[in-house]
């Protein structure tokens, strides 16, 4: 949970800002009114704060001096203004400040909001520096560090190289300079972008050379921008921020078509997609997979005794309650209603079971509470493992065994292996 410092003196920007934060569920927001409270708050999570939104203009702080506050403490901030005069914009250059937002209706504070997500990403997201110039090196990692990056360095192109092809980092930008010993970064540039595309991994390119044809080269061999030597912090920060909200920009769409719309789960094409590559792996190697089907019990009852709409809260706890169980690497995704499908690798049958018992006993002892309501339900699950001829036949399979499941008294596992 991100824990977020809100300073505002006006009690209609705190109500939209608490309005907005409330949908982004890996935020804790911390509203004060003033300088003061500002100051004690601070003090209270001791560096535990991962960024802020403050207003530039307080009552007992009228010239940003909250600013220089958050900013003695490391702590990215996103401003909020109503006028943009010269000092204002000398204070925000100056300070750590990731965005400045005019305060003038209410999208302001959506965007103020959009900035704040951006800084948070920056904590989990990577970024590798070639570059053969310790000094170099030192300076960009000195700017990354104020945007709270992580930051792995290599001293020429191959080391470089070997760091991303080790996929020990998941690195979403690479930094490189030109003239680097053993692979240069136009070399480097052009090997990478034979297995990332732009979408995947942006390259940034920094040269000292005053010849145009380098940066024709770099941006024709893939990379995404272009720095020149000498540079100061602001260009790094802005270069940098600018890729990484075009990567986000380029996730949003993926989710946009791999992703079910209410849920957040992925939905049945990426599913097939990406499972079929899974499931054509463990065969190969001779291995194994397990399928599951899921489906709520008695689901047509819940729409209506309680309506449509707590059926939709019903159909996302699904989801929540899976995340809880299941390994990042294991493929989930809604396939249609209340029924969601589940492939799991690199797992015994011994273990296959006791997880899906494990995921039933979860949905029997949880409740949703929904205003004065409180709603409860189970869930069937049929499972196959192992690999039969295609991931189609694996579904229908584990299809099969969920059936089974309800027809023989729902609320229970069914699990069946295959050759």
């Amino acid at each position: 949970m991100y824990k977020v410092l809100v300073v505002d003196d006006s009690q209609t920007v705190l109500g939209l800002l608490k309005k907005e934060l409330q949908q982004h569920d890996t935020i804790e927001p911390l509203f004060v009114q003033s300088y003061k409270e500002a100051i004690q708050v601070i003090r209270e999570y001791q560096g535990n704060i991962q960024a802020a939104i403050l207003d530039y203009n307080l009552p007992d702080a009228p010239s940003g001096e909250v600013i220089l506050l958050a900013n003695s403490h490391n702590i990215p901030s996103v401003i909020l203004t109503g006028t943009l005069d010269e000092k204002v914009q000398d204070l925000i250059i100056k300070s750590n400040v990731v965005d400045f937002i005019l305060k003038e209706d209410a999208s302001s504070i959506h965007s103020a909001i959009n900035s704040i997500i951006r800084v948070l990403k920056n904590y989990e997201t990577t970024v590798l520096i070639a570059d053969d110039s310790a000094l170099y090196r030192q300076s960009l990692v000195s700017s990354l560090k104020k945007m709270h990056l992580n930051i792995i360095e290599a001293k020429d192109g191959q080391e470089a190289l070997d760091i991303i092809n080790s996929e020990k980092h998941d690195i979403s930008l690479v930094i490189t300079d030109n003239q680097m010993p053993r692979l240069d970064g136009v070399q480097l540039t052009f090997t990478l972008r034979k297995n990332y595309n732009k979408d995947e991994l942006g390259i940034i390119a920094i040269s000292a050379s005053e010849d145009e044809e380098i940066v024709s080269k770099f941006l024709k061999f893939g990379a995404n921008d272009f720095i020149n030597k000498p540079f100061t912090h602001n260009e790094v920060v802005t270069t940098v921020n600018s890729n990484l909200e075009l990567l986000d920009l380029f996730d949003q769409m993926k989710n946009l078509a791999n992703k079910d719309f209410l849920t957040g789960a992925y939905n049945r094409r990426y599913f097939f997609d990406s499972g079929t590559a899974i499931f054509l792996k463990e065969k190969r190697k001779k291995g194994s997979v397990a399928v599951a089907m899921l489906d709520i019990d008695k689901f047509k009852n819940i729409n209506d005794t309680y309506g449509h709409d707590v059926g939709d809260v019903a159909i996302k706890e699904i989801k929540r309650i899976l995340d809880d169980h299941l390994r990042k690497s294991d493929l989930m995704a809604r396939f249609g209603g209340e029924e969601f499908c589940i492939l799991l690798e690199g797992i015994s049958f011994e273990d296959t079971q006791k997880l899906f018992e494990k995921i039933r006993q979860g949905f029997e002892n949880n409740h949703i509470d929904i205003g004065e309501k409180s709603i409860s339900y189970t869930v069937s699950i049929g499972i196959v493992y192992g690999v039969s001829e295609s991931l189609e036949e694996m579904i229908r399979l584990s299809d099969e065994a969920l059936y089974f499941a309800k027809e023989n008294g729902r609320n229970q596992v069914k699990i069946k292996s295959v050759k």
